[in-house]
């Protein structure tokens, strides 16, 4: 076995030890195993989203958007991937003040709009962390076979299993710790791997400027526009993300460390993201999804048992994580707290077993991640709604329903036909690669324009009904 190989496996040692060492601070209880309540500070949680937040496909995608969409879509791939925390900052908060004992966002929608809500949040909640998982196993997989050789379905098997063993074993404490280890040597080895690989390109600021890599163009502006959208709406609804509001201590270390977390998120991102650009300007590039492997060319094999690590810390620190967060979701939303402990476990087994099936196929999952992301930019607005407006459960389900209506009418007026209309829900492949601008405004803009309306008519209900003179109330003024 190669360096490279030996190395990435010795990392995922050392994640699994780290992560059953946790396990011995669990309080032996459901509650404590999916939420770690109230035990984390502010350091620990950035740390936490930072590591959480991404994943292996930082590895992919940020470097191939830098190969043709420019500056615009370099950093909108970075504050894309930050905004989920930023606004969680902001929400997360509130939404732990209104239910201090919740465990995921589907338990916030069933106490704000009732059960019928409830579970469309949580359909679209597994839909995304589903496909985010075998997303992540299948990149992985791929990523260690070019570097370091290892036929995908080891790679495949090798993470599962270890992620499975710590985290059924030590639930959300497990995750936490690890995701300290995580995020310190994906930050370290982020900075190793481009300072190392750069030093193999001929004036590498030039290379980025010969693909526009300094420049805002509008296929970098669209791009922006459509990633800020489709991610941030998309992470709102990961719960793993939602389980970390109630470990915090304290609000203040919630937010402080959702900001520290977008903090990281960014550079990092922006870094891999010139990296490909860098990479394509330099002649070095077939494949632009392939963009940051190339740059391994002309080096030794420490280069490539350093970025076999990185795969491996990046797609640890984000399935744990989401094995935790599906295992949250069932628990508390179907079994309504009443699951024990041992079942938790065995559902983290589970649940997570079709995922890995699906990757060993080695199917894209491109534009099943992308209707993913439309999905959730038509529910989030709905949902977030209902902390400053009146938003009845009808109306929530109403405007989330609204906003796929609305992509299918942008298809229909666009290319004349309902049958296009309803293709644009599955977001086919064209010259943007599914980056459909139009479907990602529409989607969020008509759901929350829906839920404004209908709740603004249960106002003026409302007030009518409470203006209205009751049997038996004296009309008119004194004396008449």
């Amino acid at each position: 076995m190669n360096v490279a190989a030996l190395i990435a496996g010795a990392g995922l040692v050392v994640f699994l030890v780290v992560g059953l060492r946790a396990a011995r601070g669990l309080a032996g209880d459901t509650d404590d195993f999916l939420t770690a309540r109230g035990s984390q500070n502010a350091l620990r949680l950035g740390l936490s989203f930072f590591a959480s937040g991404l994943g292996a496909w930082i590895l992919f995608t940020p470097p191939e958007v830098g190969t043709f969409a420019g500056l615009g879509g370099i950093l909108g791939y970075g504050l894309a991937a930050a905004a989920p925390f930023v606004v969680l900052a902001w929400l997360g908060p509130r939404v732990r003040d209104a239910l201090p004992e919740g465990v995921t966002l589907a338990g916030f929608a069933r106490l704000r709009y009732g059960r019928p809500m409830q579970v469309y949040v949580g359909l679209v909640s597994v839909f995304y962390m589903f496909i985010f998982v075998t997303a992540e196993l299948t990149a992985a997989g791929g990523a260690v076979a070019i570097t370091a050789g290892v036929p995908p379905i080891v790679t495949m098997i090798a993470v599962a299993l270890a992620t499975l063993v710590y985290t059924a074993y030590g639930g959300l404490r497990a995750s936490l710790r690890t995701d300290a280890w995580q995020a310190w040597a994906v930050l370290g080895l982020v900075v190793g791997f481009v300072t190392v690989a750069a030093s193999g390109i001929d004036h590498p600021v030039d290379a980025i400027s010969r693909v526009d890599g300094f420049r805002m163009t509008r296929v970098g502006w669209e791009s922006m526009i459509v990633l800020l959208v489709a991610v941030t709406a998309a992470n709102l609804f990961h719960q793993g993300y939602w389980q970390r509001t109630w470990s915090a201590r304290s609000p203040a270390s919630l937010r402080s460390g959702a900001l520290l977390g977008a903090t990281l998120t960014v550079p990092v991102v922006a870094v891999l993201g010139f990296a490909g650009a860098a990479a394509a300007g330099a002649g070095l590039v077939d494949d632009p999804s392939l963009a940051l492997f190339s740059l391994l060319q002309g080096h030794g094999p420490w280069l490539g048992a350093m970025f076999g690590l990185l795969t491996v810390a990046l797609v640890a620190s984000s399935v744990d994580t989401l094995q935790n967060a599906m295992v949250a979701l069932v628990v508390d939303e179907v079994g309504e707290g009443r699951v024990t402990l041992g079942w938790a476990r065995w559902l983290t087994a589970i649940l997570f077993l079709p995922s890995v099936m699906i990757a060993l196929q080695g199917i894209s999952v491109l534009r099943m991640f992308l209707v993913a992301d439309l999905l959730a930019a038509a529910t989030v607005g709905p949902v977030m709604l209902g902390l400053a407006l009146p938003v009845s459960g009808g109306a929530a389900l109403a405007g989330s329903v609204s906003g796929l209506a609305a992509v299918v009418a942008l298809g229909w007026l666009r290319d004349g036909s309902l049958g296009a209309g309803l293709a644009l829900l599955t977001l086919p492949s064209t010259a943007s690669g599914g980056l459909d601008l139009g479907a990602f405004l529409v989607a969020p803009a008509a759901s929350m324009l829906v839920t404004v309306l209908l709740a603004a008519r249960r106002i003026r209900r409302r007030d009518n009904l409470e203006a209205a003179p009751r049997r038996g109330d004296r009309v008119g003024s004194e004396g008449n």
